[in-house]
C-alpha cells in the first residue's frame, strides 16, 4: 500500500511536492516532497520496529494534522501495523477508550498542538489516558512546540529517535483483505464502534473517487481542509491523494484565524485547485459576509466539494456564487466512515451534465443505491422517499466491527436482508437524482461530527443528581444540528445552573467540547411507553415546535407528559429570550 502511495512516485519525479502543510500561524506553509516523505515515514516505521510494534499490532495516533501525522499513518501501513487516529480534539477518556477497545500496544502523539493560535495539551491529555490502559507499551512524543512536557519511563522523543534510524524500511507484504486501519465511529448506542478497513479495496476505492468526482489532474494542488481524525481526512487527504501521486494541503488551523479570510487566503496563496470542506464551515463564514471572500484571488479554484452533512439550499448558493464566482464545479458528497469513500456525488457525469443545487445526485461507479419502504420492500418510480440503502459490495466498504462482528451485521445488514442500510432516508427525484434527507435513527450530526444521542446521555447519566436524561438533535444555523438535553432532577434543587454547568463539563471531559448541549431543560419526567421506552418523537416535535402534530400519542404511559414538558419549553424561552 504505502508502495503505492510514495515508492513509485519517487522513482518517478522525487521532487514533486506531496504534501502543503499550512500551519495555523498564516504564511509558513511547509512543502514536502515525495522521497522526503518516503524517507520521513521510513524512519518513523525503523523507529516503530526497534521498540517491537510488528504487523498486526495495534497503534493509537492522537496528533494534529501535519507531515509527521500522515508519516506515522503511513509507517503502520508499511510495516503492516493497524493505525487508530483519534481526533486531538478527543478527551482522555474518549482517548482511552478506543485504545481499550482496540488492544493499542503505543501512542504516537505531540507535546503540544497549535490551532486558532491556542496551545492545546496533547501529551497530557495522553498521559491522563493511558494510565487506564495497561496494552499501551510506549508513548511516542513528537514536539510541535518547543515547550518541554512531563517525560516519564514509555515516554520517547520521536525525533530523536527517528534522526538515529535508517532511512530505508522495506514494506511489509500484506494480503489484499488484511486490517490497514480502525477508526472509531459514533452509533445508536453509547458505544463507539471501531470501523475496520482493508488493503487493496479501500485505497482503489479512495483513489478512484478521489480521480473522477473532483476530477483531479496531474499537477493540481487538492485542499481537502479535514482533521485526520475523521475518515474524510484518511481518504482524500492522505490515502486517495497520495496514491493519485497528488499535492495535498494539510490545514491546520480554523476557517476563522487569525480572521474570517483564512481559507480563501491560502487558496490563493498555494493557488488550491479543488477546496473540500464542511457545510458547517460555509454556513459559519456566510455570516461574516463577502467581502472576506472577495478580498483575495480564487481564480485557481476549479472544483469545490461539500462533505460531512447535507449542504442547505443557502449555504450551497453562497458556496458556489460567492466562493466559486459561478464558475467552479460544486460537489456534494455523500458518503460515511463504514463507505470508505464517496458513494454519491454530482460527478462523474456525462460531460457538462446538470448540477442540482444541494444534491448528490448520481451514485459513483458500482454503486447501486436503493429505496426501502418500513415493510422492507423496494421501492420503485421516481418522486418517492425511503430508507437509502445500497444493493450490492463495492471495494471500499467496511469489512467488520473490531471485536464485535455481531453488531457490524445487526447495525448494516440485519434491517432490510441482503442490502447494506446506511441509516440515513433519501429521496429520489422525478429524475431519478438522490437527496440525503437525513439520519432515521438516534443519531445526530454536529458541524459535520456524527453523534450518537445515546453517548451524549450516557455521559450525564453519571451526575449523582441527574437520574434521567434524553437527548435530541435540532436544527441549528451553523452547526446544522445541536444537542438540546431534557433532563429529570432527582430533587428539585434550586441549583438548577450549578447542575447545567456540571452536565456540560461532564459531556465535554467524557466525549469533546463540540458534543456539549446548547439547551438543558429540566423537565418533571420524560415522555415514556408503558414499556419505557422515551419517546424522542415528542421530544423532537417540542424543540421543532410542531406541537400542534404530536401523532399518536395513546402509546405513552401517561399522556399528560406531554403538556407538562410544553409548558416547561415555552417557560424556558420565553426566559431565555429576555
Amino acid at each position: 500500500l504505502t508502495v503505492n502511495c510514495l515508492d513509485r512516485h519517487v522513482e518517478k519525479s522525487p521532487n514533486r511536492v506531496a504534501l502543503i502543510w499550512e500551519r495555523d500561524e498564516p504564511g509558513t506553509a511547509v512543502h514536502v516532497t515525495y522521497r522526503e516523505l518516503l524517507d520521513l515515514t521510513c524512519r518513523l516505521a525503523n523507529t516503530l520496529k526497534k521498540y517491537g510494534i510488528q504487523k498486526g499490532d495495534k497503534v493509537a495516533i492522537y496528533m494534529s494534522v501535519s507531515p509527521l501525522s500522515v508519516a506515522a499513518m503511513l509507517a503502520c501501513a508499511r510495516i503492516g501495523a493497524v493505525h487508530t487516529v483519534v481526533f486531538a480534539g478527543f478527551s482522555a477518556e474518549s482517548l482511552a477508550g478506543r485504545i481499550m477497545d482496540s488492544g493499542c500496544k503505543a501512542v504516537i502523539t505531540y507535546n503540544q498542538g497549535v490551532r486558532g493560535g491556542r496551545i492545546i495539551e496533547l501529551k497530557t491529555t495522553v498521559d491522563e489516558a493511558v494510565k487506564n490502559c495497561p496494552s499501551i507499551k510506549y508513548v511516542f512524543v513528537a514536539q510541535r512546540t518547543d515547550n518541554k512536557v512531563q517525560m516519564g519511563d514509555r515516554d520517547i522523543p520521536l525525533e530523536e529517535e527517528m534522526a538515529k534510524a535508517a532511512s530505508v524500511c522495506a514494506p511489509e507484504s500484506m494480503n489484499s483483505e488484511d486490517m490497514l486501519f480502525m477508526l472509531y465511529t459514533s452509533g445508536s448506542t453509547g458505544k463507539p464502534k471501531g470501523i475496520v478497513h482493508t488493503q487493496a479495496g479501500y485505497l482503489l476505492y479512495a483513489a478512484v473517487t478521489h480521480k473522477y468526482v473532483f476530477d483531479y489532474q496531474q499537477g493540481d494542488v487538492f485542499g481537502c481542509v479535514a482533521d485526520i481524525g475523521w475518515i474524510t481526512g484518511h481518504s482524500y487527504v492522505v490515502y486517495g491523494p497520495l496514491c493519485n501521486g497528488a499535492t495535498s494541503v494539510l490545514f491546520e488551523s480554523t476557517p476563522v484565524y487569525p480572521d474570517p479570510g483564512r481559507y480563501w487566503e491560502v487558496v490563493q496563496r498555494l493557488k488550491i485547485n479543488q477546496f473540500y470542506g464542511a457545510p458547517t464551515a460555509i454556513r459559519l463564514l456566510l455570516n461574516y459576509g463577502e467581502e472576506w471572500v472577495k478580498k483575495y484571488d480564487r481564480s485557481s479554484l476549479k472544483t469545490l466539494g461539500s462533505v460531512g452533512e447535507p449542504i442547505n439550499n443557502e449555504a450551497w448558493q453562497w458556496f458556489y456564487h460567492v466562493v466559486g464566482e459561478g464558475r467552479c464545479t460544486l460537489v456534494d458528497t455523500w458518503w460515511q466512515t463504514e463507505t470508505g469513500g464517496i458513494c454519491i456525488a454530482p460527478r462523474p457525469s456525462e460531460e457538462k451534465a446538470e448540477i442540482v443545487p444541494a444534491m448528490a445526485m448520481r451514485p459513483f461507479f458500482g454503486i447501486v443505491p436503493v429505496l426501502m419502504d418500513e415493510n422492507g420492500k423496494v421501492i420503485e418510480g421516481n418522486d418517492v422517499s425511503g430508507a437509502l440503502c445500497i444493493a450490492q459490495p463495492w471495494p471500499g466498504m467496511a469489512r467488520t466491527i473490531y471485536g464485535d462482528h455481531q453488531r457490524f451485521v445487526d447495525a448494516y445488514f440485519k434491517a432490510y436482508p441482503g442490502y447494506y442500510f446506511t441509516g440515513d432516508g433519501a429521496y429520489r427525484t422525478k429524475k431519478g437524482y438522490y437527496q440525503i434527507t437525513g439520519r432515521m435513527d438516534d443519531v445526530i450530526n454536529i458541524s459535520g461530527h456524527r453523534l450518537g444521542t445515546a453517548e451524549i446521555e450516557d455521559a450525564m447519566a453519571d451526575h449523582p443528581e441527574v437520574p434521567e436524561t434524553a437527548v435530541i438533535g435540532y436544527p441549528h444555523k451553523i452547526k446544522g444540528e445541536g444537542a438540546f438535553a431534557f433532563i429529570v432532577l432527582k430533587e428539585q434543587t434550586a441549583h438548577i445552573d450549578r447542575v447545567k454547568e456540571e452536565l456540560k463539563t461532564i459531556v465535554a471531559s467524557k466525549i469533546a467540547k463540540y458534543a456539549v448541549p446548547d439547551h438543558i431543560l429540566v423537565v418533571k419526567r420524560l415522555p415514556k411507553t408503558r414499556s419505557g421506552k422515551i419517546m424522542r418523537r415528542l421530544l423532537r416535535k417540542v424543540v421543532t415546535e410542531q406541537s400542534s402534530n404530536m401523532g399518536d400519542v395513546t402509546t405513552l404511559d401517561d399522556p399528560s407528559v406531554v403538556k407538562e414538558i410544553l409548558d416547561a419549553y415555552q417557560k424556558y424561552k420565553e426566559k431565555n429570550s429576555s
